[in-house]
């Protein structure tokens, strides 16, 4: 019994070492299917969060995603007129060939905001003023100015009044000042087509020959719509007082009064948007004591030879944005005078033309002070000029701060000039005073010249040189010929960040021994 249960006991020890055995075989797979569980579990969570990741990543870029590096340009707003949407013009230009992100000027442009923020796009028929309802009658022969004064009056009264010149009339009104203070959201929708008195022996003797349509005492006004206000220029352009492009440019002496088509003076916070303006008299837009000036999607022509037929002129203006837009006419598509800055043109497609001019400025001894011009993303075609910059002698004041980046040149004479001996007949004398221009930065500019001048033009005045010119990424090849590499420069200094085509080596380098004589301007 005891060999028995030895025996036994033997066995059941085996049992239990077996048992013991297995244990530990479950306790191991249990800590392995443990450790995959884990590790399986860490995954998906390392999975989820690198999703997290890159939706968050993703909605932080697109939140801040800009249609331009550096454009500030305010939203488009739809028409206010229920039923007439505003549509860019449809022989807008292309912007430059192969344009490379401009960089940021030292003081960029500060550009208008939209004048209305927080307007949601419609309007309720009350606040439209239809000048067909005024008496109107849109057959382009009869005077329609009273229609439209009386549609004025009224529109002027309400908020978000809008006047109507439907399509599918032409209307002829005479000289008229559209003048304020009105109620807030005030909208001039041209859908049809606005015209003057065709000629000045059609024009009312007791009317200003100086003007046409004149917005005065403004704030938060649009000028907008599908249709065209036509200036019917010709019989105005043929006056024996004008001077005619003939091989002795001669001009009969006389009256030669010839009016603006569109000025806006003394106002605030407008938009320009949508409309086709051609063949002024004279100048086709003018801004004079205006801050806030928004300008987009416009369509401004004229014929190459039509005389001072200026596309957009600013004077004593501040805040421009200038975008999108189209100018081929008889002289400057834009040009800007004394007491401009924070214009801002961007898009613009320019010429034929005479190009885009700051001046002329200082004439007869005055003041002139512009800064803070940037021109970018333009096309400059078939002109007499490309980015000019003209001063009288004898003036004063200061030209500062002026950018022209990525511009493309097709076949333009003087593409580059700065001239400060500006002058109309051979009677000027020579002046020790001048108008100081400094910081003027090309950069990008491409493209081809006509050879019958260099293309690149620096006179600047013997007493006041002109200081900081920055030259980069600058080649300008012949349209026709051989290359000029004849640049000339008088009295310039700055600097080259890259080889300019054609080369130029008449630019000093640092800073003139006087620069501290001009450096107070009065500006």
């Amino acid at each position: 019994m005891k060999e028995q249960s030895g025996d036994q006991l033997e066995m059941e020890s085996h049992e239990i070492m077996y048992v013991l055995l297995c244990l530990d075989d479950v306790i191991l797979l249990k800590t392995a299917y443990t450790t995959i569980l884990h590790f399986i579990f860490m995954e998906i969570i390392r999975g989820i969060l690198a999703i997290c990741i890159a939706v968050s990543l993703l909605l932080y870029n697109s939140s801040n995603v800009e249609g331009r590096h550096h454009h500030h340009k305010p939203k488009n707003k739809s028409s206010k007129s229920t039923g007439h949407r505003v549509s860019p013009p449809s022989d807008g230009g292309p912007g430059p060939q192969n344009p490379k992100s401009p960089s940021s000027p030292s003081n960029p442009p500060s550009v208008p905001s939209d004048p209305y923020p927080n307007d949601p796009g419609n309007t309720s028929s009350d606040c439209i003023f239809n000048v067909m309802d005024h008496g109107a009658v849109g057959d382009g022969s009869t005077d329609d100015t009273d229609a439209f004064r009386q549609a004025w009056k009224e529109a002027c009264g309400v908020e978000s009044g809008v006047i109507l010149a439907p399509s599918g009339y032409s209307f002829m009104i005479t000289s008229t000042i559209f003048s304020g203070p009105c109620k807030p959201g005030l909208v001039l929708q041209v859908d049809g087509r606005l015209m003057p008195p065709d000629g000045p022996d059609s024009w009312p003797e007791k009317d200003s020959k100086k003007q046409w349509l004149v917005f005065y005492r403004l704030d938060g006004m649009t000028l907008t719509g599908e249709g065209t206000i036509e200036g019917n220029g010709e019989k105005w352009w043929d006056l024996p007082c004008k001077p005619h492009r003939s091989s002795s440019g001669s001009a009969s002496k006389g009256p030669c009064d010839s009016p603006a088509l569109i000025r806006f003076f003394m106002s605030s916070n407008l938009a320009v948007r949508g409309l086709r303006i051609q063949n002024s008299p004279q100048f086709h837009m003018k801004f004079d004591g205006c801050e806030g000036v928004l300008i987009e999607k416009l369509s401004i022509s004229s014929p190459k030879l039509s005389p001072n037929t200026d596309g957009i002129h600013i004077e004593n203006t501040k805040a421009v944005g200038i975008y999108e837009s189209s100018i081929s006419n008889g002289d400057d598509c834009i040009s800007i005078g004394t007491g401009c800055s924070n214009v801002d043109i961007d898009g613009l497609t320019c010429g034929p033309s005479h190009g885009i001019s700051i001046g002329s400025l200082g004439v007869h001894n005055s003041q002139a002070c512009v800064r803070n011009i940037t021109v970018r993303n333009t096309v400059i075609k078939e002109s007499d000029n490309g980015m000019r910059i003209k001063t009288w002698q004898g003036g004063t004041g200061s030209v500062s701060d002026i950018n022209f980046e990525n511009i493309q040149m097709e076949n333009v004479r003087n593409c580059m000039i700065i001239d400060q001996y500006y002058c109309l007949s051979k009677a000027c004398l020579n002046e020790t005073s001048a108008v100081y221009v400094t910081g003027v930065t090309y950069r990008n500019i491409k493209g081809t010249y006509d050879v019958r001048t260099p293309p690149i033009h620096f006179a600047c005045s013997d007493t006041v040189a002109c200081t900081n010119i920055l030259l980069s990424e600058v080649e300008l090849l012949p349209e026709e010929g051989e290359l000029m590499d004849d640049p000339f420069c008088w009295n310039a200094y700055g600097t080259q960040e890259t080889v300019t085509i054609p080369p130029i080596n008449c630019l000093r380098e640092g800073e003139p021994e006087s620069v501290g004589e001009v450096s107070s301007t009065g500006c």
